[in-house]
């Protein structure tokens, strides 16, 4: 396998947990210092933008494409910069994923979707989510490039839980009636990419949560729980004094269906809901793995 990631971030980490050691692994950053980072390791790389004839000569090697870049501007800048280069690579690809989000759903109070559900994002970044979703899907219809949409939930794994701020006191409960999330482990994201790469279905789109939605404020009593400290109090959602980015979170409510990757792909969901997940986390802690 020769793999292109473009931008190295956290889902894209776990996957290459999972990859065998004899991967060869080529990444963008837009950092200098992430780059010299990568020197003397197995990651072979470069920025991104700045220097895309040296990944089109990349491309042309490439067996299997991981992006991970949120759209810019609303536009999503691999399309944008590397398409001619896409193109071009698309005959000799195995499989090429695009790491989107639910967001795309838009609100639906409360209710469920799935992968059939018509994407109706209403917030900007879930607009942007479907023009990147879009361009990407012509180049499939258009170009046969063997693309993979997976939809992620809101992501958590190790260092990205709730037990930080609620050991130190910023943890907030805040309540919006009938306000429901769906999420998901990172481990899970890696094993569901894997087992796509292992089962490719060109065009397929997956929605990448745990059985669970659940109430956010939920969650973070839990943790609480599990750390054996108070439950933060409750702050109706009113009276909550959150940033945009904060409060575009609770503009939209939604369970999201996963059967899909379970039907086709054959997962089976490592943590099937926030309770395992946390669980882990807390005990990798307590055994200072993480």
């Amino acid at each position: 396998m020769r793999l292109i990631v473009f931008g190295l971030g956290y889902s894209a980490k776990a996957l290459l947990r999972l990859l065998p050691d004899d991967t060869r692994v080529f990444a963008t950053t837009r950092s200098q210092e992430t780059l010299d980072q990568w020197r003397g390791t197995s990651i072979l790389g470069a920025l991104f933008p700045g220097e895309e004839d040296k990944i089109a000569a990349e491309l042309a090697e490439a067996t299997h494409v991981l992006v991970s870049i949120p759209p810019v501007e609303g536009e999503d800048i691999v399309v944008a910069r590397m398409r001619d280069a896409l193109v071009e690579a698309a005959p000799r690809l195995d499989w090429v994923g695009y790491l989107s989000t639910t967001g795309v759903y838009g609100d639906h109070d409360g209710g469920w979707v799935d992968e059939s559900t018509p994407l109706t994002g209403s917030t900007r970044r879930g607009q942007a989510r479907i023009a990147a979703e879009t361009a990407w899907m012509d180049l499939y219809r258009d170009h046969g490039l063997p693309l993979h949409i997976f939809r992620l939930a809101g992501i958590y794994g190790p260092g990205r839980g709730p037990f930080a701020k609620v050991r130190n006191g910023t943890a907030r409960r805040i309540i919006k009636e009938g306000q429901v999330f769906s999420r998901t482990h990172v481990e899970d994201i890696a094993q569901v990419l894997l087992a796509s790469i292992h089962r490719p279905n060109p065009g397929a789109a997956y929605n990448v949560c745990d059985d669970d939605p659940a109430p956010p404020q939920d969650v973070i009593a839990h943790a609480a729980e599990l750390l054996g400290l108070p439950v933060p109090e409750a702050i109706p959602f009113d009276e909550a004094e959150l940033g945009p980015m904060a409060r575009s979170f609770y503009a939209e409510s939604k369970r999201v269906r996963n059967d899909r990757i379970k039907d086709e792909l054959g997962v089976r969901l490592r943590y099937p809901t926030y309770r395992e997940g946390l669980a882990a986390l807390l005990s990798a802690e307590t055994d200072g793995n993480l």
